[in-house]
């Protein structure tokens, strides 16, 4: 009953979003770019194991990444989506893979192999907090925030109280203008609050339009691909009953 719930909920706060003006987006057409990316033999093995799960050529194509565009990865962590776009937007390109010192320690070794013998050399790394990311001014034509979005509202004695408003203003900023912003992360009961960005890692999508609208972006378009109709919502993304297989919303805003 309880998944019956959740899924009606799921299926009204889509149709808000859709009656506030957001398109969807259901394109199967892949671009040749972003699949060559998506296919390099010279991506790492436990990366195209994730594949199955994450759709990145879907993501990618929904987020309209080309080649020659200056994208940052906010959160980067390991650095699975910096790769991807590092092989997206080519030699001409660039990619601001962004760090802070807590995801550092999540990741361990695994960037020493990504980087290791000059491997993506259109890659810069950035290490900043949450709080002041210096990402630059209008330098991106893209910022990508996949599973990161419900960690401003994250506690831990490791992980410093982010300012909502400084962070997505900072972002905001290094967007050119017209620039988008992708959004990626797990469904959380509709409805409820920000507390469940610290208590089961997941955040509301209604939330996160409403919140980006005051902080100057515009939802443009949406997708249902990761969508997972038999998560439970309410229990933490660690939960092996879950982890891996969560429901997650996909959008794409644009700099106003």
């Amino acid at each position: 009953m309880t998944n019956m719930i959740q899924k009606t909920l799921v299926s009204l706060s889509a149709c808000a979003l859709m009656l506030a003006g957001a398109g969807s987006w259901a394109s199967e057409n892949i671009p040749s770019h972003i699949q060559a990316a998506v296919d390099s033999v010279d991506r790492p093995q436990t990366d195209r194991e994730r594949d199955a799960t994450r759709k990145p050529a879907k993501v990618l194509a929904f987020a309209g990444i080309k080649p020659g565009q200056t994208v940052i990865d906010v959160f980067s962590g390991g650095g699975y989506y910096t790769e991807l776009l590092s092989r997206t937007v080519g030699a001409q390109g660039k990619v601001l893979a962004h760090n802070n010192q807590a995801y550092l320690g999540f990741v361990g070794d695994e960037l020493k192999t990504r980087f290791a013998d000059h491997r993506l050399s259109n890659v810069e790394q950035i290490l900043s907090e949450a709080n002041n990311l210096n990402l630059g001014n209008e330098v991106a034509d893209a910022v990508v925030l996949v599973l990161g979005f419900h960690d401003i509202y994250y506690v831990a004695d490791y992980w410093p109280a982010v300012d909502e408003e400084r962070f997505l203003a900072d972002i905001h900023r290094a967007l050119k203008p017209g620039g988008a912003l992708l959004v990626v992360d797990h469904h959380a009961t509709p409805g409820s609050s920000t507390a469940s960005g610290n208590s089961v890692h997941r955040i509301d999508p209604a939330h996160v339009t409403a919140t980006l609208n005051k902080a100057g972006f515009k939802l443009e378009r949406k997708a249902e691909f990761l969508e997972n109709p038999d998560d439970d919502l309410s229990i933490s993304v660690f939960e092996p009953a879950v982890k891996g297989k969560t429901s997650r919303f996909v959008h794409l805003y644009r700099r106003r």
